[in-house]
């Protein structure tokens, strides 16, 4: 069967379904961003994560008096994936209250980059405007990801393949 050729109608059909996936995922974020506990620092977040069946799992940071124990957006949403069933993220939504908008920290950006490929969009948003776009590579170069370390075949997200799928 021959290769079939990218037309420019196609490339636009991506682009329009990528704005409009970083269109939802920014709302999500803006929405549960209200629901952030911040009453230490004031500074509120909220998240969005695609899965790879196309679901939006949302969170939004919960500070507690012993500073240690707060848990970020990011990693909020990403615990809902996972416990909704997720097994990679393929976009990620951070809305902060800051212009410009906030950069996920180390420890979430650690987090994205084990369901996360490097290529994965990360879209920054302050409460309006358009949102500033990244990927998790570009956020954690080099990331630490045992799966390589240890010689196991990983597949997207980083999640581990099945013995059958590692045949080629």
């Amino acid at each position: 069967m021959a290769r079939r050729e990218a037309r420019p109608a196609d490339a636009l059909a991506v682009n329009e379904a990528r704005e409009a996936l970083a269109r939802d995922l920014v709302a999500a974020a803006r929405r549960v961003r209200r629901h952030a506990h911040a009453p230490y620092s004031r500074f509120r977040v909220g998240a969005a994560v695609v899965d790879e069946l196309g679901r939006i799992h949302v969170g939004c940071n919960v500070e507690n008096a012993s500073y240690g124990l707060t848990i970020c957006a990011e990693r909020g949403a990403v615990m809902a994936a996972v416990a909704g069933g997720a097994r990679a993220i393929h976009g990620v939504a951070v809305v902060t209250g800051t212009r410009p908008p906030g950069s996920p920290c180390g420890a979430c950006r650690q987090v994205l980059a084990e369901l996360a490929g490097d290529t994965t969009p990360v879209w920054l948003a302050a409460p309006t405007g358009r949102a500033v776009e990244r990927s998790v590579g570009a956020l954690i170069p080099e990331a630490f990801r045992l799966g390589a370390r240890l010689g196991r075949a990983r597949g997207p997200g980083g999640r581990r393949q099945p013995q059958e799928a590692r045949k080629s």
